[in-house]
């Protein structure tokens, strides 16, 4: 099995290790700990994608790693390297997906569907007095016993892994009340009065001392394990999709090419590509690889990997990066990269060590068993000692350790969190937020900065026609119509935003004649009898078309505020400007106005110009000094990890494959739905309708339901807390502590409930300041404002 071993200069190593095993943010600590204490050794290791990052030194071996490991009582191996992208990918199937981890989801799917049919039918026998026929116990036994002991088994082997070295977490806690509560039950069954012929359970509220063998618990036993089988389940899912975004970028790429052998065309599997092959790349299709262009000019779309929203014109010996989109003519390039060195399999690797570097979250619930279970076990103990100890007797003194146990069992707890997500994240569903999981909760509480990508978030992504200015004697609808006629003929994005506007504004477009494409400079044909030009300023100069000053003033001011603009002619005279853009979402200026009044930073981060980003963070409320533009994708996750650094909790908000790193970066990732799903799989939370607003939405929803949370544990806590003395006393009637169970159960479903009633502060109306609509962007380096509109 290969491994993604390297060597650095000093000698050190580096590997990345799969872990098995962990069931908790303290198993990952454990396992980093051992790692840690190797001479040498550096390692950080992720609960969320089970995965251990490792730098050791010369000496050590990636065999000496695995078996410390292994002796911390957790699994670990080399991940297999990434499958190829293969036809069965258009049949629905994920190539990537580990077989494994599969098996493992289908089998706690089956054993919690299992778990639960076992379970109603215990816990509504003993809830209800009435149903309590003959003999009942026994079948509640029959039924209960595998639940706990099959049905439960992870807990009880983390529990005993966990007393093997010292820990407790909530699998103690619950291994010991889910095992007591069994095991007391059997023993009032076989020895004591509860299994004779129609023994009840009367619902009675008293605070006296009974007779343990009287007393049953099976129902404490089974639903406390199906409740938290429940949880590990839909927690297990929800990291089943850590890969995915990796398993995006692998089917971004091209899946087979157009290659050039003898000067013949033959279509070939991608992987068959070797550094210095040729292929073809025609209009419409991905880029195999990374390359030189050697023939042909095209525009290429690479906002996805790059975030400028212009495409970018190409020619012979200008370089292309694989999985861009070829927008225009046909292209042949020459491949400079392949494999595992091209730009897109980097950005793979950047998304996966972002990942890896997250800091983690330590589970609230753990934090706080890691010391309620050591004083719940030693009161147990001190409470069989005491009661021995005075007289009472083997029976009274072990029917009161067991209470302990028993009434410490965390079912409240257990409903705590999945309760409140449920809810919480059923609520976010309606609003089209979608929340990733528990683990990304607590960041929101803490995020004080905001950083927003500007291409496809703040603004729609994609070209639009801002502005027509018509020259003296030449009427706007006729500049745009003639255009748009012409330009619908043209595959290039700046020609369809015209064509699409005209196409609103007039209705049905005429056919042009004789049209033809200017290389690099826009298009000329005829339409409705008119000679016609659409392009570059410098196509109308070859034509020695003199441009009118008040045309000349428009795309002057264009190109300032990093707009494109358009020249139009016809008849030899130039007749109008046609200003274009990737305009600001309309409810943008709202959003960010929205993230102050939560106390947050907003901030723009852009690979596009200076100037293109100060005009659109002018239009939606972001200060100049908070504008970062000109950053490489690659060095987006370096910018929000330099913020981080500097103190800052940071959410950063995106909706590209340039963005993905980034976002598995942030303390916080809110992806757009209407982004690739590299980003989406990134993310932490999911803004399903694309509405910058609903980014302030989610922040309020988080923290509502993190707070509701908190609120659970407390008062679940709380329960434990007061029914501890009277456990400990000997006073506990099992009505009451079924009783009180139950309260504190439905105490926690009715306060997650109230997260239902969350309101959304968005309206229907966009909350801008006018400026909603009109704005921005961009042109590639060196062409910004005056690109051409020729494919």
């Amino acid at each position: 099995m290969s491994s993604t071993e390297t060597a650095a200069p000093g000698a050190t190593h580096q590997v990345e290790l799969a872990i098995g095993g962990m069931t908790c943010a303290s198993c990952a600590n454990r396992v980093e700990r051992r790692l840690n204490k190797m001479d040498g050794v550096t390692a950080t290791v992720n609960y969320a994608t089970e995965k251990a990052s490792v730098s050791y030194p010369e000496g050590v071996t990636v065999d000496d790693l695995v078996a410390r490991v292994e002796a911390t009582g957790y699994t670990a191996e080399p991940p297999r390297p990434p499958a190829p992208v293969t036809d069965a990918a258009d049949e629905g199937a994920d190539p990537a997906a580990d077989p494994a981890e599969e098996g493992r989801l289908r089998a706690l799917r089956q054993r919690l569907l299992a778990s639960v049919v076992l379970t109603v039918p215990v816990v509504a026998l003993a809830m209800v007095p009435a149903w309590q026929f003959t003999h009942w116990q026994w079948i509640s036994l029959a039924l209960a016993w595998p639940v706990v002991l099959w049905g439960g088994w992870q807990f009880h082997r983390a529990a005993w892994t966990n007393l093997r070295h010292g820990a407790a977490t909530m699998d103690t806690l619950v291994s010991l009340g889910t095992l007591a509560a069994l095991g007391w039950s059997l023993y009032a069954l076989l020895f004591g009065t509860a299994g004779e012929a129609g023994m009840t359970h009367p619902f009675r509220l008293t605070v006296e001392r009974v007779d343990g063998g009287g007393n049953i618990y099976l129902e404490a036993a089974a639903g406390v394990t199906t409740f938290l089988l429940a949880g590990r389940y839909f927690e297990a899912r929800a990291k089943r999709r850590s890969g995915a975004a990796l398993r995006a970028l692998l089917e971004l790429g091209a899946r087979d090419v157009g290659l050039l052998v003898d000067g013949r065309e033959e279509r070939v599997p991608v992987e068959r590509l070797a550094v210095g092959d040729t292929f073809v790349v025609r209009p419409g299709e991905k880029i195999a690889t990374d390359g030189v262009v050697v023939e042909g000019s095209s525009a290429v779309d690479a906002s996805m990997l790059t975030g400028e929203s212009v495409p970018v014109e190409v020619g012979v010996d200008d370089e292309v990066t694989g999985a861009t989109i070829n927008a225009g003519g046909r292209l042949v390039v020459r491949a400079t990269r392949v494999g595992a060195d091209t730009r897109l399999a980097r950005m793979a690797r950047t998304v996966e060590e972002a990942q890896n570097g997250k800091a983690r979250v330590q589970r609230l619930a753990d934090r706080i068993s890691g010391v309620f279970v050591p004083l719940v076990i030693a009161l147990s103990a001190g409470t069989l000692g005491f009661w021995w100890g005075t007289g009472e007797g083997a029976s009274a003194a072990f029917t009161a350790a067991v209470a302990v146990l028993i009434i410490a069992c965390p079912c409240a707890l257990g409903l705590a969190t999945p309760t409140a997500l449920l809810v919480g994240t059923g609520r976010g569903a309606q609003l089209g937020v979608l929340i990733r999981g528990p683990e990304v909760l607590e960041s929101t509480r803490r995020v004080d900065t905001v950083v927003l990508d500007k291409t496809g978030t703040v603004t729609e992504g994609r070209m639009t026609l801002l502005s027509v200015v018509a020259a003296d004697g030449a009427r706007e609808d006729e500049v745009l119509r003639l255009a748009g006629a012409l330009e619908d003929a043209s595959e290039h994005p700046i020609a369809r935003a015209v064509a699409e506007a005209a196409r609103e504004r007039s209705g049905a477009l005429p056919t042009p004649e004789e049209f033809v494409n200017v290389e690099g400079l826009g298009v000329r044909g005829v339409v409705e009898g008119r000679a016609v030009l659409v392009g570059r300023e410098r196509l109308l100069a070859e034509e020695e078309l003199a441009m009118p000053p008040e045309l000349a003033r428009a795309m002057v001011e264009a190109a300032d505020e990093g707009r494109t603009a358009v020249a139009v002619a016809w008849d030899g005279a130039a007749r109008g400007v046609l200003v274009v853009a990737d305009a600001v979402k309309p409810t943008s200026a709202a959003a960010v106005a929205e993230l102050r009044r939560l106390g947050l930073t907003p901030m723009l981060l852009t690979g596009d110009h200076a100037r293109v980003a100060a005009t659109v963070a002018r239009e939606v409320g972001i200060e100049e000094r908070h504008v970062i533009a000109e950053v490489l994708p690659t060095d987006k996750a370096d910018v929000v990890a330099r913020l981080r650094a500097e103190g800052r909790v940071v959410a950063m908000v995106g909706d590209g494959v340039n963005d993905a790193a980034a976002l598995a970066t942030a303390d916080l990732g809110l992806a757009m739905g209407t982004g690739t799903d590299v980003a989406i799989e990134a993310a932490d939370l999911t803004l399903v309708s694309g509405d910058l607003r609903a980014a302030g939405d989610a922040i309020r929803l988080a923290r509502r339901t993190l707070t509701t949370i908190r609120g659970n544990l407390f008062w679940a806590f709380a329960y434990n807390v007061a029914a501890l003395p009277l456990a400990a006393a000997g006073l506990l009637n099992p009505m009451l502590a079924g009783a009180a169970m139950a309260l504190s159960s439905v105490f926690v479903v009715t306060n997650s409930l109230r997260l239902r009633g969350f309101r959304a502060a968005r309206t229907e109306a966009p909350r801008s300041a006018g400026t909603a609509g009109t704005a921005a962007t961009t042109g590639t380096a060196g062409t910004a404002g005056t690109a051409g509109t020729g494919a």
